[in-house]
């Protein structure tokens, strides 16, 4: 799943005073591949459907009144889509401009792959002309932007960092891991104390729990711009963080035969349900761990980098809102995808979903008003990373490139440079066929 944000995040509400703010009304271009830019008529939208989804169709209905009380004879129908079939629904939208949307919500790591498929209009001078869109967090802005253009707005981000049970730490008499090293050394301190929990939960599956560490290593994922990359994650950097991630698999933590399979679900349902001193998870993590049995026994800190102070940088991820190029309806579409992704629509999402501001000022108000936010908060200001911003992303992920390379070496059926280097090459395979 490519919206490692989005599910978990449903359950979680939480407390928070409205913001405000007006949306700008955009400037029309001739970007529609339609041709034309009505003022009046229906619009439609497309948005995910949450796992409890009524308290995000009542903001976004809130927002769409709004909308339709400054544009008269405009109207909208809103549908929630299933996230498991958007590529099928949206795929085929591009392909037929006549049932389609004028304004869909979507997982920021499929950008760079429906600009390529040509169904998102250009928006750069709409978000450059807004408002509000300067106080946008530079990695969200990163994941709406491909070769230099904005192709929509961040809808909302998430972030992972370090649960830790705080009533185990005491008893054995243990501090929140302040560096890498000591983070390796904690999780082995627990499960020599504790031989039936993991020390810290990992996952042979869980790119996005193991990425921090080679990030943290000065790895990358890949290197290159405009379009055109290289894979780098047989780098000698690179190759230290998956050792450093790779070592937690072992009886001395988590065992391999138990978690090499694990994913980033699996490792936050073992933490919740006390059977791991720690494990990295999200923001959107919070609702289901607060359901778990560590239940007020658990605190919550930024992943420790190399050094003291240092955070290891974490994979910002989240959804975007984008306009479609078949539009009819430019000006009103736009228009609406920003009422949609503004900041006090945001701070009400927050408020109804748990979903973090992709503004960096709305997000400061929220770790103010909810004390669990701020580590979150900190890791996304400390610096986060993003996928390659290429269409080969969809394909990477889908093959399961990274998974199998951490397997491959936690099950002992290659090396690090091996499996790093088969898995570069995989890549690179990925990256030349989207030219």
């Amino acid at each position: 799943m490519k919206l490692s944000v989005r599910t978990a995040a449903a359950a979680a509400a939480l407390a928070l005073a409205g913001l405000t703010a007006t949306a700008c009304a955009p400037q029309a271009s001739d970007d529609s591949s339609s041709g034309k830019d009505e003022r009046t008529g229906t619009l439609r939208v497309w948005l995910f459907q949450e796992v409890g989804n009524k308290p995000k169709q009542q903001v976004v209905d809130k927002t769409v009144a709004a909308f339709k009380k400054a544009h008269k004879g405009a109207g909208v129908t809103v549908e929630y889509i299933p996230v498991e079939t958007r590529a099928q629904r949206i795929k085929a939208a591009f392909n037929d401009p006549k049932s389609a949307p004028d304004v869909i919500e979507y997982g920021n790591t499929d950008t760079a792959g429906y600009v390529k498929d040509g169904g998102l209009a250009d928006v750069t001078k709409d978000f450059t002309d807004w408002s509000e869109a300067k106080d946008t967090d530079p990695t969200a802005r990163q994941s709406v932007t491909v070769d230099g253009r904005i192709y929509g707005v961040p809808y909302f981000v998430g972030v992972r960092a370090l649960y830790y049970r705080t009533d185990l730490f005491k008893e054995l008499g243990l501090e929140a891991p302040k560096t890498q090293a000591e983070l390796i050394d904690t999780a082995h301190k627990i499960r020599a104390a504790k031989p039936d929990l993991y020390g810290l939960a990992v996952g042979g599956a869980y790119t996005y729990g193991a990425m921090p560490f080679v990030w943290a290593n000065g790895g990358e994922i890949a290197g290159g711009k405009d379009g055109s990359y290289a894979s780098a994650i047989d780098s000698a950097a690179a190759q230290k963080g998956i050792k450093a991630y790779t070592s937690l698999f072992g009886d001395d933590n988590c065992p391999a035969a138990k978690c090499a399979g694990m994913g980033g679900n699996d490792t936050v349902t073992a933490f919740a349900s006390g059977k791991a001193g720690m494990a990295i998870g999200g923001d959107f993590s919070h609702a289901a761990i607060e359901a778990g049995k560590v239940k007020g026994k658990y605190a919550v800190v930024p992943l420790p980098g190399l050094k003291p102070g240092e955070i290891a940088p974490a994979f910002a991820g989240g959804n975007n809102l984008g306009v479609l190029k078949s539009t009819t309806h430019r000006t009103l579409a736009v228009d609406l995808m920003e009422r949609l992704a503004s900041k006090k629509t945001q701070a009400e999402l927050f408020d109804a979903m748990g979903f973090l501001p992709t503004f960096t000022d709305v997000r400061d108000d929220v770790a103010a008003k909810e004390p669990f936010v701020a580590p979150f908060v900190k890791t996304l200001s400390s610096g986060t990373r993003f996928v390659p911003a290429s269409p080969a992303w969809a394909q990477i992920d889908a093959s399961l490139v990274l998974p199998t390379m951490f397997q491959e070496v936690v099950s002992g059926k290659k090396d690090v440079a091996a499996a790093s280097k088969d898995a570069a090459k995989k890549m690179n395979d990925a990256f030349a066929s989207v030219g």
